[in-house]
């Protein structure tokens, strides 16, 4: 019996406040952030992420956001490129559907994390997956606020709202995952 195929899987990290929050979040939310986490899952030689428009793909690097902050080496995983498009399809007809991202609950980091278990067995690391309820508990501590329209009433949430707000993460000649050249 021939070993099992190996297919390398990477996680690819933005920093989508470009050092901002580096910068004002000890004065705007007396605790020190490293950053605004924008993640992608790469495997099979494509990058795959989650944002406003469903489940996108491009060539690795190939987002507005250019090449990432860092590298994370999530492991190898032996599920093929065929298995993994109708995974990712299904994905985009259920939990990761365009009009289901929410930047603060349902976001790339959301998808990445998500897809990284399928595929490897192991989730993204926690510093990223933390950080929005992290952000949140600091800015909202009584549970019974709204914790969206807490952050966005903020300094800081005021600060970034017109960069999140901007915010448009489409690759340059990629296209939209489970719909033919990109179509709605």
């Amino acid at each position: 019996m021939e070993p099992p195929n190996l297919y390398p899987v990477k996680l690819y990290v933005y920093d989508l406040s470009k050092g901002l929050a580096r910068r004002l979040s000890p004065i705007m939310l007396g605790k020190q952030l490293e950053g605004i986490w924008h993640t992608s899952i790469v495997v099979h030689k494509d990058e795959f992420f989650f944002g406003s428009g469903g489940i996108s793909s491009c060539p690795p690097g190939g987002t507005l956001l250019g090449p990432p902050d860092s590298v994370v080496d999530v492991g190898n995983t032996e599920v093929t490129e065929e298995i993994f498009l109708e995974y990712l399809s299904s994905l985009g007809e259920s939990q990761f559907r365009g009009e289901a991202y929410n930047l603060f609950e349902h976001n790339c980091n959301t998808f990445s994390n998500e897809v990284a278990q399928f595929l490897t067995g192991r989730k993204i690391p926690s510093y990223i997956t933390d950080l929005p309820s992290e952000v949140l508990s600091t800015l909202c501590p009584r549970a019974h606020r709204s914790s969206r329209v807490c952050f966005l009433r903020s300094p800081f949430g005021q600060a970034l709202r017109p960069l999140l707000d901007s915010i448009q993460i489409q690759p340059p000649g990629g296209s939209t995952v489970g719909r033919p050249n990109g179509q709605s």
